[in-house]
């Protein structure tokens, strides 16, 4: 498994929800390449609940929506942005432990990527699952409009 490092936090003013780790609010997930998979552990917190002791349902889907994402960006190696999202909840997720999410490729076609996600309890139990369709932009518009860096800044050194 290969950490991957997130070279947007060094541009001013970077404050992604999801994966910023300067965001005070944010969620600051972090990613890693696990062979076919793009994956992300994060640890669940009681102020992200909805119902009682339970992650929040909108939450869940901001997880797997940026695994996703991130996924375009390591396996197909430019940036898109999310077409639609088509989410099943299978059970609750509490509100507190670790969550593993995973992202695979369903389908690519053209400029169309469509992402299978699944999101995991600490325990190893699936809770969520997210087919995801993302429109891709060629990698030179990606760079220029949407800061995607050199792949190499993906990848920590050793």
């Amino acid at each position: 498994m290969r950490k991957i490092n997130n070279p947007y936090n060094k541009l001013d003013g970077h404050l992604c929800f999801a994966c910023s780790d300067k965001n005070p609010l944010g969620l600051k997930m972090e990613f890693y390449e696990d062979g076919e998979y793009l994956i992300s552990k994060w640890k669940a917190e009681k102020h992200y609940q909805g119902f009682h002791n339970i992650l929040h349902g909108g939450i869940q889907a901001t997880l797997m929506d940026e695994v996703g994402a991130w996924f375009v960006q390591i396996k197909i190696k430019t940036s898109g942005v999310t077409s639609s999202m088509n989410t099943r909840y299978i059970q609750p997720v509490p509100s507190e432990g670790e969550i593993l999410l995973k992202a695979n490729l369903k389908s690519k076609r053209r400029n169309i990527v469509e992402v299978h996600v699944e999101l995991f309890t600490e325990g190893g139990s699936l809770c969520s699952t997210s087919d995801i369709t993302y429109y891709t932009f060629p990698q030179d518009l990606a760079k220029r409009k949407l800061y995607y860096p050199e792949y190499s800044e993906f990848f920590i050194k050793d």
